[in-house]
This record gives C-alpha cells, sequence and structure tokens, in this order.
C-alpha cells in the first residue's frame, strides 16, 4: 500500500489546452477514491498522469516516499485496469494473468501460485483454459483485474472498466470490485462519468470539471453538502432542483414564495432543494404544478412548475398523484443556497 499526494499537478497540452488546473490532494494507504466527472473534464488526464502515461506540466506527484514524475510506468509499482480490458487475445486466462510477472523473469513455480490465489480469489479456476474470445465482458474484467493483483501493486488505477458492460453487469462487477479492494487493503483511484459508481464505491470523491476540483468529500458530504451548483446538479439521480430566488430583509424567496427567514446578506441566489426532501402535504404552504409523473419502479418522480422554475419531487410508489395542482412542504434543512453570480455554497 501507498500514499498518494499530489502538489499542484496541472497539464497543458502542447497546443495550449489546459486538462488539468493545478489541483492538490492526498490519497491516505488503503483509501478508495473515485474520481468523477463529465467527459472531457480532466479526470483521465489526471489518472494517466498519476498511471506516467502522460507527462505532468507542472507540480509533484509521490507515491509513498518516492517522488515519481520522471519515473516509466513500469517503475512506479502500479497496476492499471482499463475499459478496454487489454487482454491478449491468443492467450489463455492463465497466460493473461501471469505474463506480467513472466516479462519480469518471476520463477515459473511463484507465477503458477500467484495465478491460482488470483483466479480463486476472482471465481475464474474454471477459465482459466479459455481464450478472452470465450469469455462474457464481466469474466473479461475479472482477468484484467487477476492481472493487476498478481504484481502486488502499491496502488490501483482504474480507468472507467465497467463501462462497456451492460447495467446489471456493472452493478454486480462495482460491488465485486470494492470488495476486493478492501480485501487486499490496497489504495484505488478509479475514474467514471457515472456519479451511481461514485456514490456507491468511494471512500472519498473528487468532482471534477472543467479542469478543475470543484469539491472533494465523502459520497455523504458531496451528496448533503454540494459546494457548487454544478456538483449540485452532477452528483444525484435525479439531480439537486436549482432555483432562482432572492433574500429581501431577511426572508428567502422564489418569485412571491416567501421559503422562510436566513442570515444571509440580501441580493439574488440560488435555491438548490434535493427532489426527496420535498413532500405531498394537503397543507403545504407550496403549490406546484406538476405536469409529468414519471414511474420508478419503487418510486415515482414528479415533474412541476414553480410560478415558472422547473421542480422535481420525489415520492414513494404508493403515494396516489397525478398531473395538475399539488401542495407540497420541505423536510427540515432541505434548503442550500449557492451565490448567483459564482454558483458556490453559501454556509
Amino acid at each position: 500500500m501507498a500514499q498518494v499526494t499530489l502538489s499542484q499537478i496541472s497539464k497543458v497540452y502542447p497546443n495550449g489546452f489546459t486538462a488539468v488546473k493545478p489541483a492538490s490532494f492526498d490519497i491516505p494507504d488503503g483509501e478508495f477514491v473515485v474520481l468523477v466527472g463529465p467527459s472531457g473534464c480532466g479526470k483521465s488526464s489526471m489518472l494517466r498522469m498519476i498511471a506516467g502515461l502522460e507527462d505532468i506540466s507542472s507540480g509533484d506527484l509521490n507515491i509513498g516516499a518516492r517522488r515519481v514524475n520522471d519515473l516509466d510506468p513500469a517503475d512506479r509499482d502500479i497496476a492499471m485496469v482499463f475499459q478496454n480490458y487489454a487482454l491478449y487475445p491468443h492467450m489463455t486466462v492463465r497466460k493473461n494473468i501471469g505474463y506480467g510477472l513472466k516479462n519480469r523473469k518471476i520463477d515459473k513455480a511463484e507465477i503458477d501460485r500467484k495465478v491460482r490465489e488470483a483466479s480463486a480469489m476472482l471465481n475464474l479456476d474454471d477459465y482459466l483454459d479459455r481464450k478472452p474470445s470465450q469469455l462474457s465482458g464481466g469474466q473479461r474484467q475479472r482477468v484484467a483485474m487477476g492481472r493487476a493483483i498478481v504484481r502486488d501493486p502499491e496502488l490501483f488505477l482504474f480507468d472507467e472498466p465497467l463501462s462497456n458492460l451492460d447495467a446489471k453487469l456493472r452493478n454486480q462487477m462495482r460491488i465485486e470490485i470494492k470488495a476486493l479492494q478492501r480485501r487486499l487493503g490496497v489504495t484505488a483511484v478509479y475514474v467514471t462519468h457515472d456519479q451511481v459508481e461514485a456514490m456507491t464505491m468511494a471512500d472519498r470523491i473528487i468532482v471534477m470539471n472543467e479542469g478543475r476540483i470543484e469539491q472533494i468529500g465523502t459520497p455523504s458530504e458531496v451528496y448533503n453538502t454540494p459546494a457548487t451548483t454544478f456538483v449540485a446538479s452532477f452528483m444525484g439521480a435525479p439531480p439537486m432542483n436549482l432555483m432562482s430566488g432572492a433574500v429581501t430583509d431577511g426572508q428567502l424567496r422564489i418569485r412571491a414564495l416567501c421559503l422562510g427567514e436566513v442570515t444571509v446578506q440580501a441580493g439574488k441566489v440560488t435555491v438548490g432543494i434535493r427532489p426527496e426532501d420535498i413532500v405531498p402535504d394537503t397543507d403545504g404552504p407550496i403549490a406546484i404544478e406538476v405536469t409529468l409523473v414519471e414511474e420508478l419502479g419503487a418510486h415515482r418522480l414528479l415533474h412541476g412548475d414553480l410560478g415558472g422554475e422547473k421542480m422535481s419531487v420525489y415520492v414513494p410508489k404508493d403515494n396516489a398523484v397525478a398531473t395538475g395542482p399539488l401542495r407540497v412542504s420541505l423536510k427540515p434543512d432541505a434548503v442550500s443556497l449557492f451565490c448567483a453570480e459564482k454558483g458556490v455554497r453559501i454556509a
């Protein structure tokens, strides 16, 4: 295991494009950190700099006690699992898992032992003599992880490893990857654009947008106290309702509706409310017009309008709801406030 320390790391390409703006954070031994954000936000460039697949434009990268900026990937004691598995099609599962060890001149008996251990851990014993073309997507991903495990690396790097799998298999594999990481106790950095993967797998989440870090925190912190309107809208399915509001004379208002007293400076604000924090209530102070009811199985998602502002409400499946007028109330501490101009959270 190893602590990973990034100090003002940045990536600027020769054409002048800044993929990653100066960023600093620490990853303690054994932590599972997820880099999440939309396509083009810089998360993969960040991972590739840690891996040594991209040069670091500025800053310092330490893995354990070593500064590794100028070390080749093979000398960083890392193992990487890719989106496309990167398996050798002409080799059996056994040979794919052990290939890296063979290149390092490890004794054959030791290679066999490590391959057997990894195979048992990943339930691949029945597939060791098959070729990748004879495996399912999930089995191929297990082989890729087995190849990483046998190296006993200080650091695991995952580059969107589940993107090619169907939804059911993704759910199963993310549980397996997290359980495996806990069992091995190895430090891991995982890149995804899927906020559900981030929320369910991470010890801490790093949310990125346009090359910069928007927020670092536990899944609970990122979800419940988003630092910016971007984080509020990106993390959560459905996302947080964001509505234009104003504070006048100590009162928070959306349009003509007063939501209550606040102790922030007067001016324009963005009001954030999670859909599950809005409760249908016949005596509720807020009246919305429901325009669409979306059936989600265990829940329903109501899409409505509040004086020209869009509002979504998450309700249990047994709630009798329909399109038309609906009165609602808010759960305590349901409202987040953001600066209307800068989009940052107001304490």
